[in-house]
């Protein structure tokens, strides 16, 4: 009996270290590397692209240390937090889309300030009538395009495959009742420094 015991425990110590630990350092804290989808060249790559963007963000104004977090998975940026104004969050926007190999960007980032209903229900359906407008419009590629409008101001960041479709883009947003100006950060695929091969 003790000694199959022992084998018991003896078998289950070698079998639990077959299984991938908690790791810190380049992966991220808590990451499991046996457990991650992305090959181990993919996660070095992403951490790379990620100190390489939060020095950036860094180095453009120390005050984004705390208030703005990047994250990057399989070349797709994530980035989160509060900024003062919009031109900031198109600035880290443009940051972010510049960073090499950067495959998406996805902005989150929100603007501090006293909340207003009304215009924030106003500029919620300004930005829903460019979506639909820009799904409807077969030259154009929705899903490369995210939109925030914030006091009537529309603000367009994406990938256009042609400088006809970019051109689209900004006249279906002109084009919307109540819209003041429209700022667009749309790159030409020819101009991004790393091209889907």
């Amino acid at each position: 009996m003790k000694s199959k015991f022992i084998l018991v425990v003896l078998l289950g110590v070698i079998l639990s270290s077959c299984i991938g630990v908690s790791s810190k350092g380049i992966f991220g804290t808590g990451v499991s590397v046996a457990l991650d989808p992305r090959t181990v060249g993919t996660q070095i790559d992403d951490s790379i692209m990620q100190k390489n963007l939060a020095a950036r963000i860094l180095i453009q104004d120390k005050k984004y240390l705390l208030p703005v977090k990047s994250k990057v998975l399989d070349g797709r940026i994530f980035l989160t937090g509060k900024v003062d104004s919009p031109e900031e969050k198109l600035l880290l926007t443009k940051l972010a889309w510049e960073t090499k190999g950067a495959r998406s960007v996805r902005n989150d980032i929100k603007i501090k300030e006293q909340f207003n209903f009304k215009r924030s229900a106003k500029d919620i359906l300004i930005t829903s009538q460019l979506r639909t407008a820009i799904i409807l419009n077969k030259n154009i590629k929705a899903t490369n395009y995210q939109i925030d409008t914030y006091k009537k101001k529309i603000y367009v960041y994406g990938i256009a495959l042609t400088a006809e479709e970019k051109d689209l883009v900004i006249s279906e947003a002109k084009e919307i009742l109540d819209v003041e100006d429209v700022i667009a950060s749309i790159l030409l695929v020819e101009d991004l420094r790393i091209q889907k091969e």
